[in-house]
């Protein structure tokens, strides 16, 4: 138990520069007391003590601003960043190496029992104020850029933005932590297909002035002739 306190302070060192000593980060890091005191709800709910973890899991919502239900399941190395207004559903996974930003929610899309929530592979980042909704998989080590909606599969290694939220490619980041899942350059196709319509429209309108300016030629041309057919013969 003590081994893996350890290893979640040594993760908030990892990805918060602002993060100063040991102490800081277990007296002022609402994601560490949250992820702490979901640990405790989340055994109390399997051991079938379901009311208690819930009361557990209201009172670090009161505390936090984080709400996670103690029937969520959480793997290593979790890490919150500031935190304030994430939900976390019932049956929602998350793998090891997950970092989650402020105002994330991993919520559903149904009012159905079962599974409802989404599962998050293994060091998957969610930008702040993302919303993640339905059964769906979060592929490994994907990043989901800040208050992006999304409603569909992320494949392994990929980026999602917008709403509805689409792939990009992202450009390598060459193994550094992307803060708020999105890169400097994105190469977004829906950006890249607007960009070549706007090229295209621009060397149509070029073509059209040309062909205007041809047929204004041929009219001068023409008038020319017509006007020496007609003068008055000496």
């Amino acid at each position: 138990m003590f081994s893996r306190i350890k290893e979640e302070i040594a993760v908030v060192f990892e990805r918060d520069p602002a993060a100063r000593n040991t102490w800081e980060v277990i007296t002022c890091y609402p994601g560490f007391h949250a992820l702490l005191m979901h640990r405790v709800a989340h055994c109390l709910w399997g051991a079938g003590f379901k009311w208690l973890g819930r009361y557990v899991s209201h009172c670090a919502r009161w505390l936090t601003g984080i709400e996670i239900h103690p029937g969520a399941t959480i793997g290593r190395r979790f890490f919150i960043d500031h935190g304030m207004g994430v939900v976390i559903g019932e049956t929602a996974e998350i793998g090891d190496d997950c970092t989650l930003y402020h105002g994330v929610t991993l919520g559903g899309t149904s009012w159905n029992k079962g599974k409802r929530h989404p599962t998050l592979g293994a060091g998957v980042v969610i930008g702040a104020g993302a919303k993640v909704l339905g059964p769906i998989l979060i592929g490994d080590h994907a990043k989901i850029g800040s208050n992006a909606v999304v409603v569909k599969a992320v494949p392994p290694g990929a980026t999602a933005v917008g709403i509805p939220a689409r792939v990009v490619e992202a450009q390598e980041s060459n193994g550094r932590f992307a803060a708020y899942a999105v890169g400097r350059d994105e190469n977004d196709p829906l950006t890249g297909a607007i960009n070549e319509l706007i090229s295209h429209s621009g060397e149509t309108d070029k073509r059209i002035d040309a062909l205007v300016a041809e047929i204004d030629q041929l009219r001068e041309q023409l008038g020319v002739i017509a006007g020496v057919r007609n003068s008055p013969k000496p």
